[in-house]
């Protein structure tokens, strides 16, 4: 089983629209509701690939309850959310049909307690002894300590879990520091946590921050690599217009799948890259265009070099 850890959850809405444009009224042509929050869509991909998932986090009020119907629709995908007080938050894409891009917007979250916080550490746990790894991803919502993914990332290595961290920020430098086995930030993330915007320069970087390997998404130029057994680059082989929500959730998709399939790091770039562009053309996140996504698999390029460790 591979555990997903979303602490912010949301009920993602998605609107396609011809063409976005500010201060202007606009006619909406599609859409759709779908559970959310980075580790819910990372979730949602594992499980099409056909692997066992169980969902963590905080969920909460009628839009929390309208997350957990919607998860229960969900093949694959098992139910292990912790109640709050709070609401659920909401996220919407507003899909720009012209220009094949999307604008985000994300409510802050629920203020969680102290106890709340408490409890939600309990039920971890207790979620790893089952766990082949572990996914810590998104932000964190109010009231949740800054430290709080440097604390699960040891609680996961304590246990002997392999844990892939997907944060920014405050909450990503703490985190490197905890020694993940992988982390996935973008450019940008990457950037802000080195100081360095030369992306492979950068990962080696974070590496010596903490993190065992670090995977870079650079949107529709592929993926930087450096890891113990090696540096590498994957390309795709052509930009691919559409929703580009949600593409970087099912690049951590790809890593995780790779990483309990025992993959070698080639092949594990290889699928995040595909899965990543194959996510682009379908409506929402933590979905991915199964046919394009077996054609991209052949299409990759994985280029670098093997290392000592």
């Amino acid at each position: 089983m591979i555990l997903t850890v979303t602490l912010n959850t949301a009920l993602d809405l998605t609107y396609h629209v011809p063409a976005l444009r500010p201060h202007a009224s606009h006619r909406v042509t599609d859409v759709r509701e779908r559970p959310g929050g980075k580790g819910l869509n990372v979730a949602r991909v594992l499980a099409a690939l056909g692997h066992e998932v169980t969902v963590t986090g905080f969920t909460g009020g009628a839009t929390g309850r309208r997350v957990q119907e919607l998860l229960a629709g969900t093949a694959g995908v098992a139910d292990a959310l912790v109640p709050v007080a709070g609401a659920t938050r909401r996220t919407i894409a507003v899909v720009d049909a012209g220009a094949g891009d999307a604008t985000q917007l994300n409510e802050p979250g629920p203020v969680v307690a102290p106890a709340e916080w408490s409890a939600f550490q309990e039920a971890y746990e207790g979620l790893l002894a089952d766990a082949d790894a572990v996914a810590l991803c998104g932000s964190l919502p109010p009231g949740v300590p800054v430290g709080a993914y440097a604390l699960l990332v040891r609680t996961a290595r304590a246990a002997g879990v392999p844990v892939l961290l997907d944060t920014s920020g405050e909450p990503l430098r703490r985190g490197v520091a905890a020694r993940p086995d992988i982390v996935k930030p973008n450019a940008d993330e990457l950037a802000e946590l080195t100081g360095s915007h030369e992306p492979l320069r950068a990962t080696q970087d974070a590496r010596r921050r903490g993190a065992r390997s670090v995977v870079a998404s650079l949107g529709a130029d592929g993926l930087v690599a450096a890891t113990p057994e090696g540096r590498w680059r994957a390309t795709p082989p052509a930009r691919v217009r559409g929703n580009p929500t949600g593409a970087g959730d099912s690049v951590c998709a790809g890593l995780l799948s790779g990483l309990v399939e025992r993959l070698p790091w080639p092949d594990r770039l290889t699928r995040a890259t595909a899965l990543s562009a194959a996510t682009v053309p379908t409506p929402t996140a933590g979905e991915f265009d199964r046919a394009a996504y077996e054609e991209l698999v052949t299409r990759v390029a994985v280029t670098g070099e093997v290392t000592a460790a």
